[in-house]
């Protein structure tokens, strides 16, 4: 099974224009799209849900679930022709190769992840791009697709893109690129994302994961040392927006996601 559950720390620092820092412990879900039904039908405590079923802040059978209207054009649709369909505006033909997602799952029933990342590989197992799909607390959405036109992906290369959607009332968005950097998964795997205005890193987040298997026994750890992840993130966040508004940040006024869903 290419699946597994990875767990470790997420880390944050704000340096412009105050400092501000934070890490938490997290576990993600690493699932790929071949295999959702074969982990469904082989765990108690996950279950994955196709289509626009159970859409609303309910959960699937299990206590942790993958909803594929929570992900890609969340009208229900199945996920992979959706990112088919995206890498080949981009020149990417997978030819069938494999399409994994690391995220958090819901977890009974809460649904929000800040991001996720879609790793998408060609026949012959070379990496050819990432997806960045984030999320704000407004449940809005946009996508950065993150290649080589069509070339393998090097895992050591620092990816960039031009920030186009809003995230947080603390964080601007005008003149603002995201510098991003990757491990491959394995039995551990990395993110880093680093916020930079010309020569100016604002912040830095990464995670750092170790995997384990896909397991009732290893998803029931996680819960029980560290809650429902998917509430716990958003609990944590609006906790550091309120840290953030007491020291004085500057704030910046909501805007609209992109009519284009994918910067590319």
């Amino acid at each position: 099974m290419n699946s597994r559950l990875y767990t470790g720390w997420v880390t944050h620092s704000r340096s412009i224009p105050l400092r501000n820092a934070f890490s938490y412990r997290v576990y993600l879900c690493y699932l790929d799209l071949a295999e959702l039904e074969e982990v469904s039908n082989g765990l108690r405590l996950f279950s994955h849900v196709p289509g626009a079923k159970r859409r609303g802040n309910g959960g699937g059978r299990a206590a942790v679930s993958f909803h594929d209207a929570d992900h890609g054009p969340r009208d229900g649709s199945a996920l992979r022709p959706w990112i088919d369909g995206v890498l080949a505006r981009a020149g990417i033909d997978l030819e069938g190769g494999a399409v994994r997602i690391l995220s958090i799952p819901r977890v009974l029933g809460g649904r929000f992840y800040p991001v996720s990342f879609w790793y998408c590989y060609h026949a012959d197992g070379s990496p050819r791009a990432v997806l960045a799909e984030v999320q704000n607390t407004f449940r809005d959405h946009h996508s950065y697709l993150l290649h080589n036109d069509g070339e393998p992906f090097d895992w050591a290369s620092r990816p960039r893109a031009d920030k186009a959607f809003y995230v947080s009332p603390f964080v601007p968005i005008d003149d603002i690129r995201y510098v991003f950097a990757f491990s491959e998964p394995a039995d551990d795997v990395s993110v880093a994302v680093t916020n930079r205005s010309g020569e100016s890193i604002l912040m830095s987040t990464s995670l750092i994961l170790s995997g384990q298997e896909l397991t009732d026994a290893n998803l029931a750890r996680a819960m029980i040392s560290q809650g429902p992840m998917s509430a716990r993130a958003l609990v944590l966040i609006h906790w550091q927006a309120l840290r953030l508004f007491f020291k004085g940040a500057p704030r910046f006024g909501r805007r609209p996601a992109p009519e284009d869903e994918v910067s590319f």
